[in-house]
């Protein structure tokens, strides 16, 4: 017999589970109350039918066995019945409790199969896209299409989530669930990601649809998708990664063919800004194809906006207050906020030899990464000469300034 130890240790099991998956689900906005959502594609659709019917074969179970249990409490009571009923086994009955949920499983192992298998077909894909999970941040890479950008919780997400922001979080936006750059797929192709990781387990999942894959390092997964209709859809890593494993969104926005040929087109010219770089909201998907037909002259003018707002040269102290909060939302985690690190796989930055060293080899380091320490190419110019000159002005280090038009220069 149990113990109530081992009773308690499965409740607080199931309550921990229950409550993880209810707070996933409004996480992503997409829970649509307490039930699984419906989705946008077949197999999406596919297991919701499955897990309802899982659900009512239950419910119908639940009712027959907590209703037999019931009427035998309440008809065969003791002040009914003070003699005890003295039959043995039945042959029947025995056949029959057999043969029923053996029939139960059957119809139900047979669809659930079918729907398996297809979730794993990723055969005759129309595109495929790796997907790469970093602490903490997804990469993609359109595979043939030399195209690759990181995603990255957007940026006043990220500073409405710092302690002592002072910012309302209920004013931001689809807080701690909206990108600096969305994964932008088209409606009606069936699209293949491969999908891996750069340092420890992640895990990519999109519940609109279906689609949950781990990312570990040194392997590949495959999984697809087809979506039928346009659309933002959201997702989060589901699985512990670490400190900011809460902070990694996912966003996929999917778009009619001929808006994201033209999406495409301005990436592969490096006219992305304004396709991919701003934060994309629910609102826009909604706007007409002609209201993004033309991504690149939109790009071109939020680049020249940018270059005119972004200052030629910042003062010391200037860039120091600034990458200090970039260090803390970045850096802190590996490298520690008193700059310590984690050896031997995040080294200490006090008298590193890389912040005291030329400041090229550092720019060239947080843009392109180095063993364990991803890039930070998503980061803008002035963000990066910002964190650059903190590192080297910090914690007794003394190595000089480092402006934005230096990291510019760099890339």
């Amino acid at each position: 017999m149990m113990s109530m130890k081992g009773w308690l240790t499965r409740l607080s099991t199931g309550v921990g589970l229950a409550l993880t998956t209810i707070a996933a689900q409004a996480y992503t906005e997409t829970s649509g109350g307490y039930n699984m959502p419906v989705g946008v594609t077949e197999v999406s659709r596919e297991v919701h039918g499955l897990h309802m019917a899982v659900f009512w074969v239950c419910v119908v179970i639940g009712i027959i066995v907590f209703g037999l249990m019931t009427y035998s409490i309440i008809k065969h009571r003791r002040s009914n019945n003070p003699k005890p009923a003295d039959f043995h086994e039945s042959t029947t009955v025995e056949i029959i409790w057999t043969v029923i949920p053996f029939v139960v499983l059957i119809s139900l192992a047979v669809p659930a199969a079918g729907t398996l298998i297809k979730m794993e077909d990723t055969r005759n894909a129309d595109m495929s896209i790796k997907v790469t999970g970093y602490q903490w941040k997804w990469h993609y890479d359109y595979l043939g299409e030399d195209v690759g950008f990181f995603s990255t919780l957007a940026e006043d997400s990220n500073q409405a989530r710092q302690l002592g922001s002072g910012v309302d979080v209920t004013q931001v936006p689809n807080y701690l669930v909206e990108v600096d750059n969305p994964l932008v797929i088209p409606v009606g192709k069936k699209v293949r990601f491969l999908v891996t990781s750069n340092d420890v387990i992640h895990a990519w999942w999109v519940p609109e649809f279906a689609v949950k894959k781990d990312a570990i390092p040194g392997y590949v997964n495959e999984i697809w998708t087809k979506v039928e209709q346009p659309g933002v859809y959201r997702g989060v890593c589901a699985e512990l990664c670490g400190r900011d494993h809460g902070f990694m969104p996912i966003v996929v926005k999917a778009v009619p063919e001929a808006e994201f040929t033209a999406w495409l087109e301005a990436k592969k010219n490096g006219t992305e800004v304004a396709a991919a770089e701003t934060v994309v909201t629910d609102a826009a998907v909604d706007a007409a194809p002609t209201e993004v037909a033309a991504p690149a002259e939109a790009a071109v003018e939020v680049a020249a906006a940018e270059a005119e707002a972004a200052p030629a040269e910042m003062s010391k102290d200037e860039l120091v207050a600034k990458g200090e909060g970039v260090f803390k939302a970045n850096c802190a985690a590996c490298h520690q906020a008193n700059g310590q690190g984690l050896p031997p796989s995040f080294p200490s930055l006090v008298g590193s030899a890389v912040v005291g060293g030329p400041a090229a080899a550092q720019i060239a380091q947080v843009l392109n990464g180095k063993n364990l320490m991803p890039p930070f190419k998503q980061l803008s110019d002035t963000d990066i000469a910002a964190v650059i000159t903190y590192t080297r002005n910090s914690w007794g280090n003394d190595s000089g300034v480092v402006q934005p038009d230096a990291v510019a220069a760099a890339r």
